[in-house]
């Protein structure tokens, strides 16, 4: 088609210019007649247009393609046939494809390569939940837009040749063996898991700028898939954290089981790894440590702003704290007038530490624990008054056996005037009874002589 301005196909699409050219297809940029819009075109090479086999199993693998609506797949529009041309109308991106990028640009960096990766899982996820695998899983494949978003193509593809002509599988589906899985090396069927492995090629050769496997040959490329050492990231880009080594090496791991089961679940695992590990080690630094907050200043209990609990001094006298503050218990107790002093003659004396004790203490005997009738119990001499805020105790015999009340002793010695005084109102009582005895006999006997 050297005239691509003048072909058009089944009269609807016209070829502007060749985009670029595979294993199994040439790509070209189309205008839509029909619906006025720019389209891509990929038209399969005539030496698979003449197995009716392989042609059934593309057109089936093309409209499951078709069923995927992903911002991270490239659209499949149609799928159509011209004479012996057998073509698929997509969705055209604007940009370069991921292998043109690794070769002009290297190594990315670490924060760009994550991006592209886990867009490239959201892709090739959601086709593995539609139960549909890539099996040729390359930068060839995935297409970078100028804003940087991953357009993943060519979705079953591969694998409609590999089960329709298996002789060509290694010339043509095989033409690209350094992203292979082992499985698909031993010509087993690939799983989502070879579409993971497939992915973890993709992202050591963005964060190294290099293959991960070497080879002169198809052969030996894939006998390193299979039995070589799994290198690790880091041997290449030592700015790689350690962390996302070994992820990579998990996924590139020779037996299926010991790999994340889909593109998913990697994208998951990258997508926390980026948003937490990759802030503290992208400089292949330890992770920052917060550094502990600075001292508060000291405070002044004088000036204690609103709403805020000073902190308690040491030793300080009682200070008047602001409005909405926390008074502060005092260290010292508060001083008090002192009591009156108690007599001289108190033989036991007066021990002011006592005043504030619960238990009383028994005091020494003295005239005062006995009032006599000259010194009543209220007696300011004898007892005196309470002092201040004193609490008072107990009386000295508390709990005991003894009366809690005690009467006052008689006197030992009567003056003589008092024994002279009764003698005398005895006598006169005597004689009052004996004047009485002949009054009674007179009344006894008029009683009875008159009856």
């Amino acid at each position: 088609m050297s005239n691509n301005h003048e072909t058009v196909l089944k009269n609807r699409y016209r070829l502007i210019a060749q985009q670029g050219a595979g294993g199994m297809a040439v790509i070209y940029k189309a205008h839509d007649l029909e619906l006025s819009r720019i389209v891509a075109i990929k038209i399969l090479r005539p030496s698979l247009t003449t197995d009716p086999t392989f042609l059934t199993r593309f057109r089936n693998e093309a409209r499951s393609a078709a069923n995927l609506i992903h911002p991270n797949i490239v659209t499949v529009y149609d799928v159509g046939s011209e004479g012996q041309t057998q073509f698929i109308v997509m969705e055209f991106v604007d940009g370069q494809d991921l292998k043109k990028i690794i070769k002009t640009d290297g190594m990315l960096d670490i924060n760009r390569a994550l991006k592209l990766v886990i867009q490239i899982c959201a892709g090739i996820g959601y086709a593995h939940r539609s139960k549909l695998v890539h099996a040729d899983v390359k930068p060839q494949n995935i297409l970078i837009t100028k804003e940087d978003i991953v357009k993943v193509t060519d979705f079953g593809i591969a694998q409609a040749l590999s089960d329709s002509q298996p002789a060509e599988r290694q010339q043509l589906v095989w033409g690209s063996p350094h992203y292979f899985a082992p499985e698909q090396a031993r010509g087993d069927k690939p799983t989502p898991e070879s579409d993971v492995y497939a992915i973890g090629i993709v992202l050591f050769e963005l964060l190294t700028g290099r293959l991960p496997y070497l080879g002169q040959d198809q052969q030996q490329l894939a006998l390193a898939h299979i039995r070589d050492r799994i290198p690790l990231v880091t041997e290449f880009n030592p700015r790689v954290p350690e962390s996302l080594a070994e992820i990579v090496a998990k996924v590139m791991s020779k037996e299926p089981t010991q790999r994340y089961r889909s593109a998913d679940q990697l994208g998951q695992i990258l997508e926390a790894f980026r948003g937490k590990g990759l802030a503290q080690t992208a400089s292949n630094t330890s992770p920052v440590r917060p550094s502990p907050p600075p001292p508060l200043p000291p405070q002044n209990l004088s000036q204690t702003a609103p709403y805020s609990q000073p902190q308690p001094p040491v030793v300080s006298p009682l200070q008047p704290t602001q409005p909405y503050s926390q008074p502060q218990i005092p260290v010292q107790p508060p001083q008090y007038p002192p009591p009156p002093a108690y007599p001289q003659s108190n033989p036991a004396g007066y021990d002011p530490t006592q005043r504030y004790s619960a238990v009383p203490q028994a005091p020494e005997p003295s005239p005062y624990n006995r009032p006599t009738v000259n010194q009543p119990f209220n007696n300011p001499a004898v007892n005196p008054p309470m002092p201040p805020y004193q609490q008072q105790a107990a009386p000295p015999n508390w709990g005991s056996s003894q009366p809690l009340y005690r009467a006052p002793d008689m006197p030992e010695d009567l003056p003589s005037a008092l024994d002279a005084v009764t003698i005398a109102l005895a006598v006169l009582a005597f004689f009052a009874v004996l004047c009485l005895i002949p009054l009674w006999v007179q009344v006894y006997l008029v009683r009875f002589a008159g009856g």
